[in-house]
């Protein structure tokens, strides 16, 4: 990402760079694509190694569907401080994760569709 289109991402967030990990059975990641950010998705197990293949460095966003990955939080916000991490599902988050999360949604609560809009508002 050129300097440019980092900056275009900062003012405009439809054009922010999204991971989604886990399944997407609610198609929160194709709500975002529509919707002009960037997605890339991991769906097998998240670690340091695949966060970097998914652009973490650079992701404004990271969702979590499957609470059994939450250790991906601390690790996404080694390798970005800055980027929001959100879970999408009916699971709680571990003690360990909640203090770095950012946002929790039950997908019972609010559909794709509205979540995506608010995250890229």
């Amino acid at each position: 990402m050129t300097s440019t289109d980092a900056d275009t991402a900062e003012t405009n967030p439809t054009n922010a760079r999204v991971i989604v990990t886990g399944p997407d059975e609610h198609g929160l990641a194709a709500e975002l694509e529509d919707r002009g950010a960037t997605v890339s998705r991991i769906p097998e197990i998240v670690n340091s190694e695949t966060l970097a293949e998914a652009g973490i460095e650079s992701a404004a966003i990271l969702v979590l569907t499957d609470l059994g990955e939450a250790s991906a939080i601390p690790v996404a916000k080694e390798h970005n401080p800055d980027v929001r991490a959100v879970s999408y599902s009916r699971q709680s988050l571990p003690e360990y994760a909640k203090a770095q999360a950012d946002l929790a949604i039950d997908p019972d609560l609010l559909s794709a569709d509205v979540v995506a809009e608010e995250l890229l508002g």
